[in-house]
Formats: C-alpha cells, sequence, structure tokens
C-alpha cells in the first residue's frame, strides 16, 4: 500500500504544525520557570484547567476571545497555585505539580458533570476559525502547510523568537537565568528572587492557559474530561529535550507533533496495524528522547531548590 504520496505528506506536516501548537505554548511558559528554578510539573494540570476555563468563558460570552481570557486567568490562577507551594511554602515541587494535576483533573470533571450531569453531552461553543494568509496561502506545497491555520497556531510559532529575545537579550531574561543559576547573588545585589518566580509563574500560566484553550476552543469546539491526555507532560519532557532555549524547545514540540500526526494519518489512511500501537507512538519517542537527553544536559543550578531571603544572611 502505497501511502507516502504528495497529499500525505502535506496533510501531515500541516497537521504536525496543528499538533504541536498546545505542547509549544505550554513548553515556552515551562522555559520561564525552569530558568528561574522552578519544576513545573503542573503543566498538565494549567493546560486542562485552561481547556475547560476556555470553553466556560466561550459558552457565557458566546465569543471565542471571552473564552481565551477565562482560559489566560484560568492558567495563571493554576501556576500561581504552583507558586505558592514552590515559592512561599518551599514544599517540594514535584509533589506540589502533582497534586495540582490531581486537582485539575477533579476540578474539572466535576465542574462538567454540574453543566451537564454525567451521561449529558457538551454544547459547541464559539472557536477560532482559519485564517489563510493573502498569497502565501495559495503558494504551492507550502501555502497549505504553513500559511492557512487559525490565528493561535501564528501566536505560538512567533512568540518563539519573542520569548528567545526576551530571555537572552533583556534585562528580565538576564534576571531570570540568574536566579535559576545563582538566587543568592541576586538576592545579595538587591533583587528579589521571589518577585522574579512568581513573574514566570504568571508567564508560565498566560501561555499553558492559551494552549490548553487551543484544545477545546480552537480544535474541537468543545470540552470533554481529561482533553489534555498528557500533553503537559511532552510539553515538560519538550523543555528538558530542547535544553531550556525556545528554539530547542520548538525542535521538540514538533518532533512530538509528527509522531502524533503522523500515528494520526496511519489510522485514517489505514494501515493494518492495531490502533494501540499506533496512539502509543508519541509517548514512545518521548520517552527514548528523555533517556537519550537527560544526562547529557545541564539543567539551571536551582532548579527545585526552594530559596528564603535569609539563606543568604548565613
Amino acid at each position: 500500500m502505497n501511502i507516502i504520496t504528495p497529499v500525505f505528506i502535506t496533510g501531515l506536516l500541516t497537521a504536525m504544525l496543528r499538533v504541536a501548537t498546545p505542547l509549544l505554548f505550554a513548553a515556552l511558559g515551562s522555559v520561564f520557570t525552569a530558568r528561574s528554578g522552578i519544576v513545573n510539573l503542573a503543566l498538565e494540570g494549567t493546560m486542562l484547567v485552561g481547556a475547560y476555563a476556555g470553553y466556560y468563558g466561550a459558552y457565557v460570552t458566546g465569543s471565542c476571545w471571552g473564552g481565551l481570557l477565562f482560559a489566560v486567568t484560568g492558567g495563571i490562577a493554576m501556576q500561581l497555585l504552583l507558586g505558592f507551594f514552590a515559592i512561599s511554602v518551599g514544599a517540594n515541587q514535584s509533589v506540589a505539580g502533582t497534586g495540582i494535576n490531581m486537582f485539575a483533573l477533579g476540578l474539572t470533571t466535576y465542574l462538567m458533570t454540574v453543566m451537564y450531569g454525567v451521561t449529558g453531552r457538551p454544547s459547541i461553543v464559539a472557536s477560532f476559525r482559519k485564517i489563510n494568509i493573502p498569497v502565501l496561502s495559495d503558494t504551492p506545497f507550502f501555502g497549505k502547510i504553513f500559511f492557512s491555520h487559525q490565528f493561535l497556531v501564528y501566536v505560538a510559532y512567533i512568540l518563539v523568537p519573542v520569548c528567545w529575545y526576551v530571555l537572552f537579550k533583556t534585562p528580565f531574561g538576564l534576571r531570570v537565568r540568574a536566579v535559576g543559576e545563582h538566587p543568592k547573588v541576586i538576592d545579595i545585589a538587591g533583587g528579589s528572587v521571589v518577585r522574579t518566580r512568581y513573574a514566570c509563574c504568571i508567564i508560565a500560566g498566560i501561555l499553558t492557559g492559551i494552549g490548553g484553550a487551543y484544545l477545546s476552543i480552537g480544535e474541537l469546539s468543545s470540552f470533554s474530561e481529561n482533553i489534555t491526555s498528557g500533553r503537559g507532560y511532552i510539553a515538560l519532557a519538550a523543555v528538558t529535550f530542547g535544553k531550556w532555549n525556545p528554539i530547542g524547545v520548538m525542535g521538540a514540540c514538533l518532533l512530538f507533533g509528527f509522531a502524533d500526526a503522523l500515528q494520526l494519518r496511519l489510522q485514517t489512511e489505514g494501515v493494518p496495524v492495531a490502533p494501540q500501537f499506533l496512539l502509543m507512538l508519541p509517548y514512545v519517542i518521548t520517552m527514548i528522547a528523555m533517556i537519550t537527553v537527560v544526562g547529557k544536559t545541564k539543567a539551571p543550578a536551582s532548579m527545585g531548590k526552594p530559596y528564603k531571603k535569609h539563606d543568604s544572611r548565613g
């Protein structure tokens, strides 16, 4: 069966960009928290709450833009909750993130049950529509792949160079990286480790919330239980695989997006392989990537380590 055709390749690469989009939003947000010294295991829960809040916001306001605002608010709330435990309380960040993920799953499931009952079917809400870039979208082959997507897809990839510039070319980015490496030095110099880390949590909340909204009011125009299906964990893996650099993170997200898009296309083409094995493909690639990369990369020195101001006084 010959499935490697121009139509197949075009559809695969187009789907790759779409599938990688929510991962990229969450991973870019996690780059900021990671660079400031926080292990952001709460990406899954934050994305899930963002997806529900985006759906609910669109349901209430009748507008996808209203849904996006709700999603951003929900994402910020979840990341500030992580910040409270990780920064203010000094709790184990992995445990706090896992707890937030469990809380988010239970909360969103409960809220959907309240809205529609146990067997009710969620309503269809307003969603973002495809935007064809004039002239460019008509370009053979490349037009459909790169210039025929919805608004949030364009935003995600534009944010990559923006985040890189902020992290590596601005005073704020320098402070974030310094806090992640040597927080005591920043403290002694009169900077605020706490404010910087909370600012990074807010940035992560905004971006991850948008990533969640992409799933509910970008692709589906609806919401379902556990709609994220582990995407937050894959985004976290992409941050490590991309070496905490927005450019590398984009490459990692595209790799995982390619794997997911490939298994979807293969199922559509009726390839004689059990669908359960195809569904495993993105997660297998994630594990292989983590096994091959972890140990060969150097994380920020203070990642996962709580910091208190009085530590700098000896």
